[in-house]
């Protein structure tokens, strides 16, 4: 007499379960579970290995390799083939990837004028799980210049562009992310105090900017104004070499950055 193996829920199919109470009992499972494994990719730094996964959520490695394989060929994981680490990805930016594209069209001719008029790379950066990502570069004509490239990552706590970000978040979500990174010190100047970041964030509220004054590198100078009204974690900046970009120079730029990044949020065809 054969006997029949009882299924892991894992291994189903929905016509396994078609119309059975198990079915709603495993979907909420699954659901749950791809919940699990993304929120504790969100709060690593480093990235998790495949047992931290399965030790986790309880799964066979087998079912957790599975999960992550199917969240990795949808982007919202990426894995480090030399380290065996799998860290968020970024397929939750391209579940908004058209708004982006539009907003770095609309962007795109306000970034080259503010290049042109100060001199310095002007940049478009977007908040990326618990850093700053830059989305679109223009950077400065000068032989000497300061730039990042697109796709790369910065803290929020030590440039200007995280700061013009997470002051218009919620204090919680900020303490979360900081959390996450901690206040690394990158500088001299770098803050690594709790209390006194969001003493800078209030500050930013204030004046409608923020400031990276050599914070995230030694001989760098940042001034950054947030997009607002576009229901994104946008801002925009300008960037140069502090021994050429002055703070008077930044502060100056500060305040085209304002009405700039005002003309990029709600203009939709750009600002000339």
């Amino acid at each position: 007499m054969s006997r029949r193996r009882k299924q892991d829920p894992d291994d189903m199919t929905p016509q396994d379960t078609e119309g059975s109470e198990e079915e709603r009992d495993y979907s909420v499972r699954a659901v749950e579970r791809v919940c699990l494994i993304l929120n504790l990719l969100q709060e690593s730094v480093d990235g998790i290995t495949l047992n931290e996964v399965a030790q986790t959520t309880g799964l066979p490695k087998s079912s957790a390799f599975r999960y992550l394989w199917t969240l990795e060929n949808h982007r919202y994981v990426e894995r480090d083939e030399e380290g065996g680490l799998f860290r968020l990805g970024l397929g939750f930016v391209g579940m908004q990837s058209r708004h982006l594209e539009i907003l770095r069209e609309r962007a795109r001719p306000s970034l080259e004028r503010l290049r042109d008029e100060f001199g310095e790379t002007a940049n478009l950066g977007l908040l990326d799980g618990d850093h700053v990502i830059y989305i679109d570069i223009v950077e400065s004509r000068r032989g000497v210049r300061l730039a990042a490239s697109r796709g790369d990552r910065d803290p929020i706590h030590c440039t200007a562009l995280g700061k013009a970000i997470a002051a218009q978040l919620p204090e919680e979500r900020v303490r979360d992310l900081l959390d996450q990174t901690g206040l690394v010190k990158r500088t001299g100047n770098t803050i690594t105090a709790i209390d006194s970041y969001f003493d800078e964030l209030a500050k930013v509220r204030k004046q409608g900017y923020a400031l990276d004054d050599r914070e995230n590198e030694d001989d760098g100078r940042c001034v950054a104004a947030p997009l607002l009204g576009t229901h994104l974690p946008v801002a925009i900046s300008i960037s140069g070499p502090s021994s050429r970009f002055s703070l008077q120079d930044a502060k100056r730029a500060a305040k085209t950055l304002i009405e700039v990044a005002s003309g990029i949020a709600t203009n939709p065809v750009g600002v000339s």
